[in-house]
């Protein structure tokens, strides 16, 4: 075969380039972003990646990287972002020429009737003939105004919002399991509180019975203990029961059978130091939700580019080379060598305003994904204030509470002193009891609710997202490092549709 007439393909293998993803480009919203956060006061510097490690909690950490490693619905999420990493992987076919190899085999027999062969038996003349051939084909448009490449660049883009996604499906995924770990440690106290307060309204109930057994208290006193005793054995069982909600619904993010068997926390950890927030305008690179947002408004401004191009004239060459011969030792015979080049220039003219409409179409989408884009940085800013401001309110209720609950204690001492002493009623123990349960219950709620703010905050700040590394590799080598695949269509070049 005489590959000399396929020199042709070596130019289009150095014109053809793989597409590349437009680069990050933030928009500029209208609104006024502050240099620094309002709602609080945070260092400057990242989140860490694997931020739940700052609760020093080891079991806590163990449950986040498990959950990472087994839950069911991210690695749904996860195959999900291979399908879409094959899908831009063979949308960036069509930038390529496509090749292919042709073999065709005939064998043909032709009766000549009314030509008998003189002292044959045979009256009719028979000829059998074989054809062997083999053929390359190429065919290949030639991208003159990117629309392929802009085609590539808008699906990758959306590829890359896709593993934004993932990493936002990531981050949720660690803050509700560090949210579940919290709320069983939470319960978990709880349910200490609960059984140390039915011993307490036990051991109570045990004296008021000797006191009126002897005559010294009525019985009123007595029911009134008792009331207390089966309400806090009440709390309890309802104190069991959310523990045990909670822990089983913790196994099904770990990926695990719920069985309600696991080894829990015991106590809630301490609050971490103060976060490392950065500045509010790093915002927008750091969060795995406006990454996504912003490549879906980089991936329609290429399928407008890709819509103005449809208006221009397209250029396909096709070419063939092979050999046809009624050997196959002659297959590879140049003397038998054939080809053919062909090209083929397409310019649409009138189509209905078909064209034009998908131009108008992509505008309107690309305008729609800059509002949610400009909606969803609004959100996130509005996040990251509220949690940083939630953040000290959250102390001081703790501290309150806190206080609180050792006059509540006081009072429960002093009550029970002066009941014992014949000195008051039992209604300001029982009233004392009940106050001091509250306030300890209250306490301990307000400090995992300042522990889930925490975790809040985190993902607001985007975790210390860091862009996952996409199933697919497309490098680009006809742009630089800051280059963009969208190239500006050049109206004026077009033909008017009718």
């Amino acid at each position: 075969m005489k590959w000399a007439h396929f020199s042709m393909l070596a130019c289009v293998a150095v014109l053809t380039g793989c597409a590349t993803a437009p680069v990050f480009s933030p928009p500029v919203l209208s609104v006024g972003i502050p240099e620094e956060w309002t709602g609080g006061d945070l260092a400057v510097g990242q989140v860490d990646v694997e931020w739940w490690n700052d609760f020093a909690d080891v079991g806590l950490s163990a449950a986040v990287e498990m959950a990472l490693s087994r839950n069911f619905d991210l690695q749904a999420a996860a195959a999900r972002l291979e399908q879409a990493a094959a899908d831009a992987r063979a949308a960036n076919a069509a930038i390529h020429p496509t090749v292919q190899a042709t073999y065709n085999g005939s064998q043909r027999r032709q009766n000549f009737v009314g030509f008998p062969i003189p002292g044959s038996e045979d009256e009719v003349l028979t000829t059998t003939s074989t054809n062997h051939g083999v053929s390359l084909d190429v065919s290949w448009e030639v991208d003159l105004w990117r629309r392929l490449r802009n085609a590539s660049a808008a699906t990758l883009a959306e590829l890359e919002a896709s593993a934004a996604d993932l990493r936002a499906a990531q981050l949720s995924l660690a803050g509700q399991t560090t949210k579940s770990w919290l709320a069983i440690a939470g319960a978990q106290q709880q349910v200490d509180l609960s059984n140390e307060s039915v011993e307490s309204f036990r051991a109570s109930a045990e004296q008021v019975r000797g006191r009126f057994e002897v005559g010294v208290r009525p019985a009123l006193d007595l029911r009134l203990a008792l009331l207390n005793l089966a309400n806090a054995e009440a709390l309890l069982q309802q104190r069991l029961q959310q523990l045990d909600a909670t822990t089983r619904q913790l196994q099904v993010l770990l990926g695990v059978y719920a069985s309600g068997s696991l080894e829990t926390p015991q106590a809630l950890p301490s609050v971490p130091a103060v976060v490392p927030a950065g500045l509010p305008a790093d915002l927008v690179g750091r969060r795995p939700d406006l990454v996504s947002a912003e490549r879906a408004v980089a991936a329609a401004g290429a399928r407008v580019d890709v819509a103005r191009a449809d208006l221009l004239p397209r250029l396909s060459l096709t070419a063939a080379s092979g050999t046809s011969t009624d050997g196959l030792r002659s297959l590879l015979d140049g003397s038998f060598g054939i080809w053919s080049l062909l090209g083929n220039v397409v310019q649409p003219i009138w189509q209905g305003g078909r064209l034009r409409a998908e131009v108008a179409r992509t505008e309107a989408r690309s305008a729609e994904t800059l509002a949610v884009y400009a909606n969803a940085a609004l959100n996130a800013y509005a996040e990251v204030e509220t949690a940083l401001a939630a953040e000290d309110l959250h102390r001081r209720r703790v501290d309150h509470l806190t206080e609180a609950t050792l006059q509540a204690r006081a009072a429960e001492r002093l009550a029970e002193e002066r009941y014992f002493q014949g000195l008051d009623t039992y209604i300001p123990v029982l009233e004392s009891l009940r106050s001091a349960v509250a306030a300890e219950g209250e306490l301990i709620a307000a400090r995992r609710l300042r522990l889930e703010n925490r975790v809040d905050l985190y993902l607001a700040l985007g975790g210390g997202f860091e862009q996952l590394e996409l199933p697919i590799q497309l490098q680009n080598p006809d742009t630089g490092p800051n280059a963009t695949t969208r190239t500006p269509v050049v109206e004026e070049n077009a033909q008017e549709e009718e």
